[in-house]
């Protein structure tokens, strides 16, 4: 169990830092002076707010990615889920919360898969509240 907390701890650690780091450098690339007035003058329903609102959204899906991918990556080195493509669904729908059940997983590694969860719960919120404040900052003038 020692190394199940540990492992755990280690990546809920890894992914924050990834998660906040990644969204951080979206915020700054979208704080700079011509951006700012880039921003300004996009119409949230026009073709360029479509264009900006699909780039939020695919970098903060690629960032969900990274991180479930070094979940699946775990659980594949560690031999907690045989195969790889396993692994990634077990980690995407732990990450995601759905769920499904703890056959796909040894049940010396299961914390893991608790962790996660929680883990997503979290970067998920952090996401969307991320992702509002994004939009608030093209809403028509």
């Amino acid at each position: 169990m020692l190394a199940e907390f540990a492992v755990s701890t280690f990546m809920v650690v890894a992914c924050v830092a990834i998660h906040g780091f990644g969204l951080f450098s979206l915020s700054q690339a979208l704080r700079t002076e011509a951006a700012v007035e880039r921003l300004k003058r996009i119409n949230p329903l026009s073709p360029r707010g479509a264009v900006f609102t699909l780039s939020i959204v695919l970098a903060m899906f690629a960032l969900h990615g990274i991180e479930i991918w070094g979940f699946a990556l775990i659980y594949w080195l560690t031999g907690a889920v045989p195969g790889f493509e396993d692994a990634i669904y077990f980690s995407t729908i732990s990450y995601s919360t759905v769920g499904y059940n703890d056959t796909h997983i040894l049940r010396d590694w299961r914390l893991v898969g608790a962790f996660e969860s929680i883990l997503g719960v979290f970067l998920l919120g952090w996401s969307t509240a991320f992702f509002f404040r994004m939009l608030g900052r093209i809403e028509a003038h």
